[in-house]
């Protein structure tokens, strides 16, 4: 019997490990895990999950310190990825009272329709209701970033769809912080804050970020 019992453990083990292999972004994937098995995040936390945008934002923790922050911000991942690879990873197992999402923008770079984008946060919706039916769910709706201006149309089309999607779900929230890093005067991103690369946010687009959500974290 015991034989039995450490042989499924092994086997359970080693298709973790597949699992965490073979897909983009898998090394980051490992790193988080093995900060997980270091110390696990307390549940019912307030989780911050998606792309660069969220994996760059290095004082976040710091920024809501009264608040239980998990960070698990990927690479360049896209809401597509979410969907089909990261939630078992560094979603479900933290069991959040809050999600915040920011992902999207890296599958419209990538060719993907604001209707693909939004039909892919349905899917994620749908995922994580039937996984955690009492997190309250915000989709941080897609940054109209300078380097990618070609692809507004799309960003405005996904922004538009989720938010009206989020209008008549319960618990579902879509907070607008691409307005906030708008210029007031022309009404284009105002491209002091961002990086160089004017697709990140540099710690002053943080700010105006940090002021639009620092009510919901609460």
């Amino acid at each position: 019997m015991k034989f039995k019992i450490i042989l499924l453990f092994l086997l359970a083990a080693t298709g973790v490990a597949k699992a965490q292999t073979g897909f983009p972004f898998d090394n980051e994937i490992r790193d988080f895990k093995k900060q997980d098995s270091l110390q696990m995040p307390p549940k019912n936390g307030i989780l911050f999950i998606g792309s660069s945008s969220i994996r760059k934002w290095t004082d976040l923790e710091q920024r809501f310190s009264q608040s239980p922050i998990i960070r698990r911000g990927v690479g360049g991942c896209t809401l597509e990825q979410l969907v089909d690879y990261y939630t078992p990873y560094i979603l479900f197992p933290y069991k959040p009272r809050k999600v915040f999402i920011y992902a999207g923008e890296n599958d419209i770079a990538a060719g993907k329709t604001g209707v693909f984008v939004a039909q892919q946060f349905t899917k994620l919706w749908a995922m994580v209701r039937q996984k955690l039916p009492g997190a309250e769910i915000y989709f941080m709706s897609i940054k109209p970033s300078p380097s990618r201006a070609k692809y507004i149309d799309q960003v405005r089309a996904a922004n538009r769809l989720i938010r009206i999607y989020l209008l008549s779900r319960n618990k579902g929230h879509y907070v607008d912080v691409s307005s906030a890093i708008l210029d007031p005067v022309t009404a284009q991103p105002d491209a002091s804050l961002f990086e160089k690369d004017m697709l990140h946010l540099n710690s002053r687009g943080y700010d105006k970020w940090q002021a639009v959500l620092q009510p919901l974290v609460k």
